[in-house]
């Protein structure tokens, strides 16, 4: 009898415990995914950082790395033109600065077009125009990368509070852009394999 109920008690703690150990399992897999598609990148760290949350769901299809990471910028994208919105709306720059921040409103505006054609693109891949597809959204990514290199360019005074706080949040963007264009070209390289017709 004794035997019997410290089994019963036994059976529920292994129960738990196998399932503890297949969650570590899976999210050990996760991190082994995203460090592994991160790899390319110009900013791993970064892109680790930004794209662990998609580690499990992912796994290691470059097409949906690259969806995934085009997605992250657009929000990364979103967030930064609201607050330079805020800053112009506000007249929080000053001087010279004032004229750059419009130009980057602008740029950034532009920037988020492209990001969005991009990520049209990339949900509807096709073995048939694959090539085209990817070479339209590389060309994207990269004018929207140079979109935030132009705002950056744009202000005078680097060292002043307002204008690095702006700049630090710009190049965080920068940043997150690049390793998505990474991710893109990855998938070109990857070729045709890598994805289904929708």
């Amino acid at each position: 009898m004794i035997r019997i109920s410290h089994l019963k008690l036994f059976l529920p703690f292994m129960f738990l415990s196998c399932l503890a150990n297949t969650g570590q399992l899976v999210f050990a897999k996760g991190k082994e995914n995203v460090r592994d598609a991160c790899r390319v990148t110009r900013y791993p760290d970064l892109c680790i950082r930004s794209l662990a949350p998609f580690s499990n769901s992912v796994g290691r299809s470059p097409s949906k790395w690259a969806r995934e990471a085009v997605s992250v910028t657009i929000g990364e994208v979103k967030n930064v033109q609201a607050y330079l919105a805020k800053l112009k709306k506000h007249g929080l720059i000053r001087g010279r600065n004032r004229v750059a921040l419009s130009d980057c409103v602008e740029s950034f505006a532009d920037a988020l077009d492209e990001l969005h054609r991009s990520l049209s693109v990339l949900r509807r891949l096709s073995r048939s125009t694959f090539g085209t597809q990817m070479g339209d959204v590389n060309t994207w990514i990269s004018a929207a990368l140079s979109d935030e290199d132009t705002c950056l360019d744009g202000f005078q005074g680097k060292k002043e509070r307002k204008t690095k706080l702006l700049r630090n949040r710009v190049l965080k963007v920068y940043y997150i852009t690049s390793n998505a264009l990474a991710l893109v070209n990855k998938l070109a390289t990857t070729g045709l394999g890598s994805i289904s017709d929708p």
